[in-house]
């Protein structure tokens, strides 16, 4: 799961050098399907069709801009200054998958745009720091919510991490929300996705666009999203989706 983490990181680093005003989301994707070919692993959402989905996820990458929250697409879309931009991505190795997110500006972004993607990062990091044996699942999901409740953002309701291992999405659910001393007692060796979404007009709702797939907020505020792959280990929690 290491190595799979690896090879995210690096996909994520290549993709955000390549994102920048006049690109098409399909050029991001298409570079992120050869550069994670070459490191010898397997996109893990190419063609993932899970129970909600009229159709399997059609891409490499879930790329989603502005308003969109999760799940978004890529298509011919093209990156404007200001925009938004999420960038998700899941690979596996010898059968394991590493899962992580991140959002960052095209070009110049104004100062709420700045202070969403510092929070959302900051909640993620809040999330990881609680994932220590001997704590349970709502000290994660309660070191989250402290921070976007603090800030004045939204979450959408239901969404949040998961389990990884030798499927990209397992049990547990990680929720965005909760109460600490609540849940699943974390062991060693447990592997969770903790992915945190902030929408910036403080509201929960959400809704689901025609192509079955991507989340958007619910009244055209933006939105930003972070997430690692991290393992409970005797010594605290480690980010196995970094370089």
């Amino acid at each position: 799961m290491r190595e799979a983490g690896r090879i995210v990181a690096s996909t994520l680093a290549m993709t955000i050098s390549g994102a920048r005003p006049g690109v098409r989301l399909k050029d991001l994707d298409e570079a992120a399907a050869e550069h994670i070919a070459r490191l010898g692993a397997k996109p893990s959402f190419l063609d993932y069709h899970p129970r909600f989905a009229p159709v399997p996820y059609p891409g490499v990458l879930c790329l989603s801009v502005n308003d969109e929250i999760v799940h978004g697409i890529p298509g011919n879309r093209t990156l404007r200054d200001g925009d938004l931009l999420s960038i998700d991505c899941g690979a596996y190795v010898d059968g394991l998958h590493g899962d992580a997110a991140v959002t960052i500006g095209i070009g110049p972004i104004d100062a709420g745009a700045t202070r969403l993607i510092a929070e959302t990062e900051r909640a993620l990091l809040a999330g990881v720091s609680a994932a220590r044996p001997g704590n349970r699942l709502g000290d994660i999901s309660a070191a989250v919510e402290e921070v976007i409740r603090s800030g004045g953002y939204g979450t959408p309701t239901g969404y949040g991490g998961h389990g990884v291992g030798t499927a990209m999405h397992e049990d547990p659910h990680v929720a965005n929300v909760g109460r600490a001393g609540r849940g699943l007692v974390l062991q060693v060796g447990l592997v969770i996705a903790i992915e945190p979404m902030l929408v910036e007009s403080g509201r929960d709702s959400h809704r689901v666009l025609p192509d079955g797939w991507t989340v958007a907020t619910t009244d055209g505020s933006r939105a930003a999203h972070f997430e690692h792959t991290v393992a409970v280990t005797a010594d605290g929690p480690v980010i196995l989706t970094t370089p």
